[in-house]
């Protein structure tokens, strides 16, 4: 049951030291770490090269879904855990999800909730976004997502479900691959004690793309001609009424100090790519 990590980057040298440290502080060490670059032009090799477990990859063809194909075609571990450049994970992740694995044989994919680390109020954050997340799960029922920044599956269903998949932009690749491993007979389970460190860092774009990215949800679905799409616009609702505010806590907040400060929200930074429209 031993678990290969992938993390496909672009340009996530300022994310991906701290997502790095805290594999190599699992109780557990996994089977391989991979580091799928997708034509990164910052640093993010450099520092991925600085750690003696991981493999980077390259994959020219530009797009997160290309990357997720790289590196779990190239995984060996019978469970391929993926997870995002700015993930941080508890140390005891690794040995979780092999005992998921273990304990429920039927099931052949996890995705479990966030713990997000750069924002004001985590604990607001945190319990609204466990809320939403476990009440999704259970409106879902057999049309469970995976979240990509926090899940793990059979590297058995991957096998069997590779050729399936969409690779079209305007979509979210890891709903659209748990719904093609539902399709084709494969169990999902939604475990909230599996957490994973996640930045809010969504919320620092423009209110056109945040909302464009926001709809990608129950896009996916309709692309399936799936019912489930009409259970994620109530949580949608609620994100967009939650988007100014959040976008200006989390700028204005310093994560390293604890301290959150107005002139923060004057620096300029640089947007999170969106996923859904950096494929060729």
């Amino acid at each position: 049951m031993k678990v290969s990590i992938v993390i496909p980057v672009y340009n996530e040298s300022e994310h991906l030291s701290a997502c790095l440290n805290s594999i190599a502080s699992q109780h557990t060490a996994p089977l391989e770490v991979l580091v799928v670059n997708n034509n990164s032009t910052d640093d993010s090799v450099l520092v991925a090269e600085r750690y003696p477990f991981v493999r980077v990859l390259h994959e020219p063809r530009q797009g997160v879904v290309h990357a997720r194909d790289r590196g779990f075609n190239a995984a060996r571990g019978a469970i391929i855990g993926r997870i995002d450049a700015d993930s941080i994970l508890p140390p005891a992740w690794v040995e979780q999800v092999e005992q998921l694995f273990a304990i429920h044989p039927d099931v052949n994919a996890f995705s479990g909730s966030a713990q997000y680390y750069d924002f004001a109020s985590p604990r607001v954050i945190n319990s609204v976004d466990f809320y939403l997340r476990g009440r999704l799960a259970s409106k879902l029922g057999d049309n469970l997502f995976l979240w990509g920044a926090n899940m793990a599956m059979r590297r058995s269903a991957w096998r069997q479900i590779r050729d399936h998949v969409c690779r079209k932009p305007d979509m979210h690749e890891d709903l659209d691959l748990a719904i093609h491993l539902q399709a084709h007979g494969h169990k999902i389970g939604y475990e909230s004690r599996l957490a994973a460190g996640a930045s809010c860092r969504r919320f620092d774009t423009g209110l056109r793309n945040y909302l464009r990215y926001s709809l990608m949800g129950p896009r996916t679905y309709a692309l399936h001609r799936l019912h489930s799409r009409f259970h994620m616009y109530p949580i949608i609702v609620l994100c967009w009424a939650f988007y100014l505010p959040a976008r200006a806590i989390y700028r204005g907040y310093d994560p390293e100090t604890g301290v959150f400060s107005v002139s923060r929200l004057l620096v300029a930074t640089t947007p999170r790519i969106d996923p859904t429209t950096n494929i060729v």
